[in-house]
């Protein structure tokens, strides 16, 4: 359908995104900042294809309807922030809803301009301790990782009165599932399955031989993610080498829009992936987030580094390498145990990646194993789940995702995201028989499992 200015509805062409010309000017320029705010939500406000998605949209749709002239102009200004503060930069409505994004004229990329307004705030020192420390993950992890002090960080935050006293004095929402802490990092578990396989074979557009950015959450929260990944891959023949020096990727910082820290970041991280692929390796990460800084968000803020632009090429996410081997015969299909029925969530970053579903392909592969796929938000998204504020909008928009997996009462259920996963069983009621519900697992540990390795 064509209006009167010729502008269509939607487009029939695929989306493209802009570079982000944070460095401009104009970009922190807070006039230049509302009026684009303005003009795009007003376009949401006749579209509103994205209500179903997450608060961002309910909170903007309710103010509106709940002016006096039913207009965007009849909306306090403030209610603009909250509209900013309930996007965790998901991309969902960018890749899934909006027929208006570009190369549509009306040029609409509803996640980037919430980038720009949250790197506004930024700028204003209007973020929180809270928010600061919740999104230094690296940080956070080494000193809570130190021996000692992790188990009792661990015991405290497993009390009733500790996370009271973490909800008093941060705002972390005392029903919110927060990560336990590990001394023995993801990086040493994983070095000692590491650089076994010596006949290295390329295939398609993996060279047989990986980096593996092991990711802050995978170094101290759940280590066995990067111990399972070495094994599986170790056991098909794919040589895993361990990135010696590594940094948070950046999207915990993206998400509260300190674009400085993320170059900071990248100017230490990106060298030494680079050098790797210049080594011949291609790179993997266990966390969807960590795979899509370096596909994306980096590429887009960074266009004219070549350097960037290189890893981009050379990272995958991992069962997406997997699957490339096994297109070409290289994948073992010598599983031992079967898996029977899994619930399997796919993540926001992962759907984001546009590779389609390798995880649930992988997963098919083993005998006896039906795979239930879940294509929602489980309302975790970075450390927005975690806080007070947003606890209950969190649990509203996993809500869809939880009943699936307790109506199923799956023999697993399981996320690429371990953090989205903890989200799901927060919302879960113990089965018949059971004291408490099930925890997820890792749909690569459930590949381990399944090979018995």
């Amino acid at each position: 359908m064509t209006g009167e200015t010729g502008i269509r509805e939607g487009s029939l062409q695929a989306p493209s995104r802009h570079p982000l010309d944070w460095r401009s000017a104009e970009f922190t320029d807070e006039a230049a900042l509302e009026k684009e705010l303005e003009r795009v939500f007003d376009i949401c406000h006749g579209c509103r294809r994205c209500f179903s998605l997450c608060n961002s949209f309910p909170t903007l749709f309710d103010a509106i309807d709940a002016s006096e002239t039913l207009e965007l102009d009849g909306v306090d200004k403030k209610v603009y922030w909250d509209v900013v503060d309930h996007c965790y930069l998901c991309d969902m409505c960018f890749m899934t809803k909006c027929p208006y994004v570009p190369p549509h004229p009306w040029n609409i990329d509803f996640p980037h301009l919430m980038l720009r307004a949250k790197h506004v705030q930024h700028k204003k020192g209007e973020h929180s301790f809270r928010d600061k420390l919740l999104s230094n993950t690296r940080g956070l992890g080494s000193i809570a990782g130190i021996p000692v002090v992790a188990e009792v960080v661990n015991a405290v935050n497993a009390t009733r009165v500790g996370r009271k006293l973490l909800e008093s004095t941060l705002g972390v929402d005392a029903t919110a599932p927060i990560p336990k802490f590990h001394s023995t990092t993801g990086s040493k578990r994983a070095r000692k399955l590491a650089g076994k396989t010596q006949d290295v074979k390329p295939a398609g557009p993996t060279s047989g031989k990986v980096a593996l950015f092991v990711t802050c959450y995978g170094d101290r929260n759940e280590p066995h993610m990067p111990e399972d990944l070495t094994a599986v891959f170790e056991h098909n023949g794919v040589a895993v080498k361990v990135v010696e020096k590594e940094k948070c990727c950046g999207m915990p910082k993206l998400e509260l829009g300190d674009l400085e820290t993320v170059e900071k970041y990248k100017n230490f991280n990106i060298p030494q992936l680079k050098k790797l692929v210049d080594e011949g390796y291609d790179i993997v990460a266990p966390i969807p987030s960590c795979v899509l800084m370096f596909k994306q968000e980096l590429p887009l803020m960074f266009p004219d580094d070549a350097d960037v632009q290189a890893v981009k090429a050379k990272i995958f996410d991992p069962f997406e390498y997997l699957m490339h081997r096994h297109k070409a015969g290289l994948l073992r299909t010598d599983f031992t145990q079967k898996l029977g029925k899994v619930s399997y969530h796919v993540p926001c970053h992962l759907r984001v990646q546009n590779i389609g579903l390798k995880t649930r392909d992988v997963l098919r592969l083993v005998p006896d194993t039906t795979v239930e796929v879940i294509e929602r938000c489980s309302g975790h998204n970075g450390t927005y789940a975690v806080k007070k504020e947003f606890r209950a909008a969190s649990v509203k928009i996993g809500r869809p995702v939880m009943n699936r997996v307790q109506g199923a009462n799956p023999e697993h259920y399981s996320s690429d995201c371990p953090m989205a996963g903890h989200q799901i069983q927060s919302g879960l009621a113990p089965h018949e028989g059971e004291t408490s519900p099930r925890s997820p697992e890792h749909p690569m540990t459930l590949i381990r499992k399944a090979y018995g390795l």
